[in-house]
């Protein structure tokens, strides 16, 4: 049986791309990861604006792999013109884990999706 994979949800809001991960991305495995990792690449090089927000509100669990994604997201948006990124929604337990990588020092994280925008969209233009 093939599995489907539900693509994220991807929309511009107040001048910020927005990427949301829904229910079906609650748990981030590796088969998970595999179609995500492109998706999420691509965005990252080709979003108007490259101003992105990546609301992991619905994700309980992700692993190593996933942080590495992250991080690759990360360095493509900063090398863009007017680059940002940030996180927003974690759970306790993935707040956790950026916490213990430091990676909450690297990446702005937001509590939720409206405070995300807000931040990104008043910083002004590279």
């Amino acid at each position: 049986m093939a599995h489907v994979v539900a693509s994220p949800e991807i929309n511009v809001e107040n001048g910020v791309t927005v990427i949301a991960l829904g229910s079906a991305y609650e748990n981030i495995d590796d088969f998970l990861l595999q179609a995500l990792r492109d998706i999420l690449l691509e965005v990252s090089l080709n979003a108007e604006p490259s101003r992105i927000v990546l609301d992991l509100s619905h994700t309980r669990f992700f692993g190593s792999s996933f942080i590495e994604v992250l991080f690759r997201l990360w360095n493509r948006a900063n090398a863009r013109t007017g680059g940002q990124f940030a996180i927003s929604g974690l759970t306790p337990y993935c707040a956790e884990v950026l916490k213990i990588t430091h990676l909450d020092t690297l990446w702005q994280i937001f509590p939720d999706r409206a405070a995300a925008i807000q931040a990104l969209a008043e910083i002004p233009a590279k």
